[in-house]
């Protein structure tokens, strides 16, 4: 699917869904609030994106779907999750369940999966155990073979929609050990389940995404016919990894989205919140705020775009790439959301607008984007355990692997290039030190500079700047790698487990970040569309991710930020995604008037209520 054709499909989609901030649209705030505070799970929400055909776009065109790219249904997963994290996350676990099937299926077992998927059923990812956790080896579940198929014992919890779907994709034990090739993946249906064998566990109360069906399924010999076996017998493990590599990308969607509605109404506050006979906007630290977070939320657009694209254009560094992002991507975000309670004070607590509703919203619903798909400490583990080879091959990686890696990041960074057809059993488990973007980031930075000498003014200055402090972070890889060597001689086979490890992890992922959107800014200058690309947010999006280093230091351009805060005004008043995507959402095509609401008391300048 090309870009513009991409474009189309969001933007029809986000005339389907409406206004969100009408009541009378079809997934307005309100009526998104209203399941929020019942915890009710959003069935004709649901049932309404099925009817439009969103899950076909999760689903291969090959055997009856409509997707040639993950990119589509994370784009289009962006414009439901800005409404409701947790309706984008119930109508995308078919399509995440259906993974293992895509990964390791026959053609056949596809084809009846997507038919049935057509004809109303929905399916869960039965992966966790309550004892277990990311502790993959660790599970219980058992598929004891039997004639005809398998008999499955155990529990799965939590999952999501485990209630609300009709089938479930295991993994299950197969073998008599815990090792590697003792796990299999298999598809039980509740429907054709001997009674008594399959019970659901009682739904979860939860702090954010309130209305999903979190819960679980016990099994009690429930039989599964061989066909319904996926891939080979001991072939479970490469399989739920390979899903969870693509599922945690997904999932960022909703990092992105939720600061993307929550930033919206920050700066409708600030600009129509007077104090002092002006709006607290043009308070400087307000408006740096409010720049911040945008520059922060153009960071991990960056860092998703060239991730997302990854699976397609570079599927043997999926593991760098997908959890890189999964740490840094909530990271960056839940600051973000954190930074905007301060600019809408008071209205944080303030719960019957649908505006300051939405934003609490937002704040609980983030938290399972940190989680979900391996949370924090799994990602960061990944990273660690391949950083070593990371940190030599940017070292002495030849000019060849350097020049294919350029070639590479030109398609993981420009939105209107071709991806190659998406094989997601190609993808691979370790990328043995390959990381496009930091092997492509010398030829980034080059091409940056070359930008820089055909602009003129501020706009030279910064790109300049830009291009010191993107710079400055790649060197850091260097001395990391330095500080890697002596931590592993110091702790011998304590390194791999060590605290250390996992904060040199967090550095590198900086690093990583800081290229992805050097390469974002050259490769996709002309996918953008006005007031983007704009040398001010890229400068401000390097200083931000430079903060993680150097918290207390100034910006090199203080006036950056009110550039930045310019462009942000303009997206949003155009009713545009906050992204590097020009796509145009829905709602009124005038500049929506800013909302300020009414508080107790007064605050004094420079620090809005």
């Amino acid at each position: 699917m090309s870009q513009a054709e991409l474009i189309e499909l969001a933007e029809r989609l986000e005339t389907y869904l409406g206004d969100p901030h009408d009541p009378a649209s079809r997934m307005s705030f309100a009526t998104v609030l209203d399941h929020d505070e019942r915890d009710a799970f959003p069935y004709a929400l649901i049932g309404m994106l099925r009817r439009w055909g969103f899950l076909d776009y999760g689903l291969p065109a090959e055997q009856g779907g409509k997707a040639g790219s993950p990119e589509t249904g994370f784009v289009l997963m962006r414009l439901i999750a800005r409404r409701d994290g947790a309706t984008a996350i119930a109508a995308g676990l078919s399509q995440a369940a259906f993974a293992p099937v895509w990964i390791g299926g026959t053609d056949e077992q596809k084809r009846r999966q997507i038919e049935d998927i057509h004809h109303g059923v929905s399916l869960a990812w039965g992966l966790s155990e309550a004892a277990h956790g990311s502790d993959l080896l660790g599970n219980e579940v058992v598929a004891e073979k039997v004639p005809g198929g398998y008999r499955l014992t155990g529990e799965k919890w939590p999952i999501g929609n485990a209630t609300f779907a009709d089938r479930m994709v295991v993994f299950a034990r197969t073998g008599p050990r815990r090792g590697p090739g003792d796990f299999s993946i298999l598809v039980v249906d509740k429907w054709t389940a001997e009674p008594e064998t399959v019970r659901e566990m009682p739904l979860i109360k939860l702090h954010g995404v309130r209305p999903l069906d979190l819960s679980g399924l016990r099994f009690d010999g429930v039989f599964v016919p061989d066909d319904l076996l996926i891939g080979a017998e001991g072939q479970g493990l490469e399989i739920a990894l390979k899903t969870s590599q693509t599922a945690r990308l997904v999932i960022l969607s909703l990092a992105l989205s939720a600061v993307d509605t929550s930033l919206r109404t920050a700066l409708e506050f600030a600009q129509g919140r007077v104090l002092f006979d002006r709006p607290i906007v043009e308070v400087p630290y307000t408006g740096t705020q409010l720049a911040e977070s945008f520059a922060d939320l153009m960071a991990a657009d960056a860092m998703c775009l060239g991730a997302v694209r990854s699976v397609q254009a570079s599927p043997n560094q999926v593991s760098v790439w997908s959890s890189a992002a999964k740490y840094l991507v909530p990271t960056l975000l839940e600051g973000a959301l954190s930074r905007l309670n301060v600019v809408l004070g008071a209205r944080v607590f303030l719960r019957e607008d649908p505006r300051y509703g939405m934003h609490q919203k937002m704040l609980r619903d983030i938290l399972v984007t940190n989680m979900a798909d391996g949370n924090t400490v799994v990602n960061l583990r990944n990273i660690g355990h391949e950083l070593d080879s990371l940190l030599k091959k940017a070292r002495t990686a030849t000019p060849e692997e350097r020049e294919e890696a350029v070639g590479r990041a030109a398609v993981l960074f420009d939105m209107e290039a071709e991806l190659p057809p998406y094989r997601p059993w190609e993808q691979e488990l370790s990328s043995r030190g390959r990381d496009d973007a930091v092997l492509a980031s010398a030829d980034g930075l080059e091409r940056l500079r070359a930008l820089a000498d055909a602009a003129a003014d501020k706009d030279k200055d910064r790109l300049l700047l830009a291009a010191g402090i993107a710079g400055e972070l790649l060197g850091r890889l260097g001395p990391l790698e330095e500080r890697a060597t002596a931590l592993r001689q110091e702790l011998g086979r304590g390194y791999a487990q060590s605290a250390e490890l996992f904060e040199l992890a967090k550095e590198y992922c900086v690093v990583h970040a800081a290229s992805a959107c050097v390469l974002t800014y050259v490769h996709s200058q002309r996918s953008m569309a006005g007031p983007l690309p704009s040398p001010a947010v890229l400068l401000l999006q390097l200083e931000r991710l430079r903060k993680q280093f150097h918290p207390y230091e100034p910006y090199r351009d203080p006036t950056a930020a009110d550039e930045v805060l310019a462009v942000l005004t303009r997206l949003h008043a155009e009713n545009r995604l906050l992204s590097h995507w020009p796509v145009t959402l829905a709602g009124p095509a005038e500049e929506r008037a800013p909302h300020a609401g009414s508080t107790a008391g007064a605050a004094p300048e420079g620090s809005p209520a």
